[in-house]
This record gives structure tokens, sequence and C-alpha cells, in this order.
């Protein structure tokens, strides 16, 4: 195990996945996808100026452009003609189309292949070094290191503002804050997020790693704070479980890490207790049984001591009255039996004192 290579892919989840929850929680989740690939333009046009791979000007460059997407996304909103996946669309496509044109066209000798834009080299960050207060690390450590405490920074001046603009922009303006200064901030910091991933781990787990662990966590958590603490542990379990993965199945590293954020995912969204798929079957088949156990002791209520309870309280013939099947009568009356809310007299169903009291709390009835 290379600990360097674990180590950029840890902090690029971590600094990616905190940034994705403000845009999963603004519903802006297309945008990273947009971001991620546009973002390439950026670099290509700086590098035709700079002529260096390793120049600060190519993270600007491509900073500016993911601030442009963005921009240039809400504009074609604000028209009323086009929605916001539409709009995505159209940008991410041009923007990204122009970027290959000049890549296969202009850059062809140029160390920045396709294949490199959306999977990264991380299996080689630890060629690309850099010395700085007398360590010798890869430099994708060090700028995911500046970029994660940025992030951290930034969220911890401006939490309230990003929190309430996050779940109430019209609110936050009637405050006196201002949203759209606010929000370009947060996209700048994921137009800048996304490029200094970009070259590590590629425009897939870009998307995966902002998008995966925020969705995930919003499973099991209703507050921000805890959504951005378990996002993060998340995303961490899912970048050294790749790793891990990635080596003994020998794929590529970017690959696999996203693999199994989407493969988290699915699971959560299957197996979650409450918001996952099964256990929204289960409390759905609770509530029909509830309703259908109800259903039972009103009919039994509004019938005792009528001169028709000898054929409407017999257990053998009110599937008949309520228009159920037998087997679902016989399955509920067990239930209702099981809870001591119904009992026979004689040959006919009657209410328990404690079905009574059960009846009585029902005050949809009343």
């Amino acid at each position: 195990m290379h600990i360097e290579i674990l180590l950029v892919a840890v902090l690029t989840a971590m600094s990616t996945s905190l940034v994705g929850v403000f845009l999963v929680l603004r519903k802006l989740s297309m945008l990273t996808d947009a971001i991620s690939h546009t973002v390439l333009l950026g670099i290509v046009i700086a590098f035709m100026f700079v002529g260096n791979m390793t120049s600060p000007w190519l993270i600007i460059g491509a900073t500016l452009t993911g601030v442009l997407t963005v921009y240039l996304v809400e504009l074609l909103m604000k028209t009323n003609h086009i929605k916001s996946d539409a709009s995505i669309g159209v940008v991410f496509t041009f923007l990204f189309s122009i970027s290959v044109i000049i890549i296969s066209t202009q850059l062809r000798n140029v160390h920045l292949h396709i294949s490199t834009v959306l999977l990264g080299n991380l299996e080689f960050v630890m060629f690309d070094r850099m010395e700085l207060f007398g360590l010798d690390l890869p430099a994708s450590l060090f700028i995911m290191a500046v970029v994660f405490l940025l992030n951290v920074g930034l969220l911890s001046i401006f939490y309230k503002e990003v929190k309430l603009i996050s779940f109430d922009h019209a609110l936050a303006g009637a405050l006196g804050f201002s949203p759209v200064i606010v929000h370009y901030v947060m996209m700048t910091m994921v137009s800048l997020t996304a490029v200094a991933a970009f070259n590590a781990v590629g425009a897939i787990l870009v998307i995966a790693l902002m998008i995966g662990p925020p969705l995930t966590a919003l499973f099991f958590t209703k507050t921000l704070f805890k959504t951005i603490l378990l996002t993060m542990g998340i995303a961490i379990f899912n970048s050294v479980s790749g790793y891990q993965l990635s080596r003994m199945m020998d794929v590529t590293i970017s690959g696999m890490i996203a693999s199994v954020t989407l493969l988290t995912f699915f699971l959560v969204f299957i197996f979650a207790p409450k918001k996952g798929l099964l256990g929204k079957l289960s409390l759905h088949h609770k509530q029909k049984e509830t309703l259908a156990i109800q259903t039972i002791l009103i009919h039994i209520h509004n019938h005792a001591g009528d001169i028709d309870a000898a054929v409407e309280l017999n257990p053998e013939t009110l599937h008949q009255h309520l228009n159920w099947s037998k087997k679902r009568l016989d399955a509920m009356l067990t239930k209702a039996y099981k809870q001591k809310y119904i009992t026979l007299e004689g040959s006919l169903l009657a209410l328990t004192s404690k079905g009574k009291q059960y009846y009585d709390s029902l005050n949809f009835i009343k």
C-alpha cells in the first residue's frame, strides 16, 4: 500500500464531498458534472499562454471557467425559455467540446489526453513532488490539503449564511444577506476544488465524490452539521475501500473509488432503516396492517348489539362484508388477537377493554 496515494485520495474525497453537500441541498448536483468537465477549457487556454503544465495560472483559468459555467447556466435559465437541466446540458457540452477540439488539434504533443481527463492519474501522483517546509511530498497532496483547509475555513466563517441560503433563498435576501455573492463564492470554491482534484483523480471521480457521499448521508441525518460530518466519513470510507479493492483487483484507483461510491449509495438506498427502499416498503406494509385492524375494530363497534350482529360479527363470514379475501381477514384477526384488541364471545367477535380504548383513541371517528 502506498500511503501517499491513499492520503491524496482521502483528502480529495473530503474536499469534494464537503462542497458537494451544498450542491445537493440546493439541487445543483448536475452543475458538478458540468464544472468538472468545463474547467478543462480553462486549463487548455491557460496552458496555451504560459506553456507550463505546473503553472498556477492553469488553476486560476480553470476556476474562472467554472464560475463562467455557472454564470452562463443561470443566464440561460433567466430567459425562462430553457429549464435548468437543458441549460446545463447546453453550456456543458459547448465548453467541453471546445476544449476537446483544442487538445486534439493544437496540443497533440502535450501530456493532456481525454483518458487522463476522465480518470486522472492517481496511481502516479507520487512522481510529481514538491518540497515545502522541509517536507518532500506529492504536489497533489499539498494542493488538496490547502483546498480542504480553504473549504473548512470558508464554511466555518460563513456557516450561518450558507446554511440560510441553502434552505431559504428568499428569507436570506429579506434578512439582508446577499444570496448572489454567497452563491458565487460557493461556486468558486466548487470550481477550485474540482480543478485541484482534476489532475489527480479525473472528472468522473470528482463528480462521484461531490454527489455520492452527500446523497448517502441524507438518508440518515436531518441537521446540516451532522450531514457534513457523516458525508466526510462516508467519503473517507469510499476512498479507502476503493483504494484497497483497486490493489486487490489491479484496476484503476479512481474508477474503483467511483464504483464503491455508487455501490455504497445503492446499498443505503435499499437498506437504510427509515428512508431506504425496504424501510419504506416495511413502513407501508405496517401502515396497511394498522389500517386493516382499525377497520375491523370499527366494524365490530358499529355492529355490536345490532340485529344483524350474528351475521356481521361472525369471523367465518366477516370477509364477505369487508370485501376482503378470507386469507387476509384471518391474518388480520390473528394480529388483532395477539394485540388483545378483540376476543370471541360465543361465536361472535367483540372488542376487549384494550380494543375499546384503542377505538376511542381514533379521534377521526369522533
